[in-house]
């Protein structure tokens, strides 16, 4: 009797056996709930005729976003520093449209 009690008062069954009873149970609640999503999907999931119509005829590809890119001038730009968090950002465009002013004036 004492053997038993000291191997309920254990670490082992103090915290081991409902670690795996939480990963265990979790597992197969889990795979329920996947599995009431993807029942979910299959009943609702009909796509709209029209919607599938409109996403065959977006011809955008990997090749010509490329090409936009090429097209566009990446070489000449200009850094501009963005509000930090305690600034306001009204006042910092203000700022930065004045100091473009001034240096386009002179």
């Amino acid at each position: 009797m004492e053997r038993l009690r000291r191997l309920w008062r254990g670490r082992t069954m103090t915290f081991g056996v409902p670690l795996l009873l939480y990963l265990i149970g979790g597992s197969f609640g889990l795979r329920e709930f996947a599995q009431i999503r993807y029942d979910v999907h299959k009943l609702h999931g009909k796509v709209d005729p029209a919607l599938k119509e409109k996403l065959k005829q977006n011809t955008v590809t990997l090749e010509s976003e490329y090409e936009k890119l090429e097209k566009s001038d990446l070489n000449n730009w200009e850094n501009i520093r963005g509000p930090s968090l305690w600034e306001d950002s009204r006042t910092v465009q203000k700022q930065r449209r004045e100091a473009l002013h001034l240096k386009q004036s002179d």
